[in-house]
């Protein structure tokens, strides 16, 4: 629940009719009618960034140094109000769980440019998943092979992929051999079983993974210089700048989708979505996230990777323009201008 209208998308009829009632606008589209106020104008500032005068609030401002290089879509727009129907429409453009995710869709598609690590990947938040789960990442109805593979940005990136005690590597080499041959009969005798063909690929990626997934999630080869760039040393950024940075190497290494996440269910004191708190959550949120998403851009424009990596950033929906009480939600699914 990012506030478009806090941070991208300034309303100048706010300002001139901060307070006036608008209820009557808006009664269908509030969860809680019996708490709307009048409309409410940002507390925020704004102003021109760049050669293409992109506008964009004082709560990013290294995000605005970025502006020439980025597209501020303002047209865009949700059809619900809670928060699993929305971020199952960002993901599948379907209200309705059970759709394959776009990720899942490009992955089917294009496929991997990289056998050992996964095609798509998914860096969450780690004080808390989406409210909807891994479902944000599902693969619907397609094959689940082409669901996204979650990998944990604190501790071990994905658990249980690596023995206490390695094998000597002829030893190893032997299992997998042992190991793919009984899959493969196990395979012959249950055959157009789409969940245990995708599981037998997920542990002979995972066995692939094993000398790849910890070189990339590895980050004490980065310079110095780049760790500061995405924040890595203050603890505010620290956690979002770790996955912005494992993103590109990923993306570097060929791995065709990856999500982050920021804010995740973690409830309205600590995320974006800001029932009462406007201003603290997205003090709060954009000091996590906005130098290191900045460090992404200008990293990946400096290793001549910008030009082929499309980079969406938004959420389900912003909020609503009016004031609300204790019980409100200001939520807008439906972007006003």
């Amino acid at each position: 629940g990012p506030s478009q209208v806090d941070l991208f998308d300034p309303k100048e009829k706010l300002d001139k009719h901060h307070g006036e009632s608008y209820f009557d606008k808006i009664a269908q589209d509030v969860s809680s009618p019996q708490s709307a106020g009048g409309l409410m104008r940002s507390p925020f500032t704004f102003k021109q960034h760049g050669e293409s005068g992109t506008i964009v609030s004082n709560a990013m401002p290294h995000l605005a140094k970025c502006v020439d290089d980025i597209a501020v879509i303002r047209s865009m727009f949700n059809s619900h109000p809670n928060h699993e129907p929305a971020l199952f429409k960002i993901h599948s453009g379907r209200l309705l769980p059970g759709r394959p995710s776009m990720a899942a869709w490009v992955v089917y598609a294009l496929g991997s440019e990289n056998q050992n690590l996964p095609a798509y990947v998914v860096l969450d938040d780690p004080l808390g998943l989406p409210v909807n789960t891994v479902q944000s990442w599902q693969s619907g109805f397609l094959p689940p092979i082409y669901q996204g593979t979650r990998i944990r940005s604190t501790g071990s990136p994905i658990l249980n992929l690596n023995p206490e005690k390695p094998d000597p590597p002829r030893v190893a080499q032997l299992q997998r051999e042992m190991l793919r041959t009984i899959d493969q009969i196990h395979r012959r005798k249950r055959p157009n079983s789409l969940q245990l063909d995708a599981r037998i690929s997920s542990y002979e990626l995972a066995a692939r993974m094993q000398t790849n997934a910890p070189e990339v999630t590895d980050l004490s080869s980065e310079p110095a210089f780049i760790k500061q760039a995405y924040g890595l040393e203050q603890d505010t950024t620290a956690d979002f700048g770790r996955n912005c940075l494992l993103a590109r190497r990923l993306v570097e290494r060929g791995v065709r989708m990856v999500q982050l996440y920021s804010g995740g269910n973690r409830g309205p004191e600590e995320a974006w979505d800001a029932h009462k708190k406007l201003v603290e959550n997205h003090d709060r949120q954009c000091a996590q996230t906005d130098q290191p998403i900045a460090a992404l851009l200008q990293d990946l424009e400096q290793r001549g990777l910008l030009d082929r990596t499309l980079v969406v950033w938004g959420g389900e929906f912003g909020r609503m323009p009016t004031q609300q009480g204790s019980a409100g939600r200001d939520h807008n699914p439906f972007g006003f201008t």
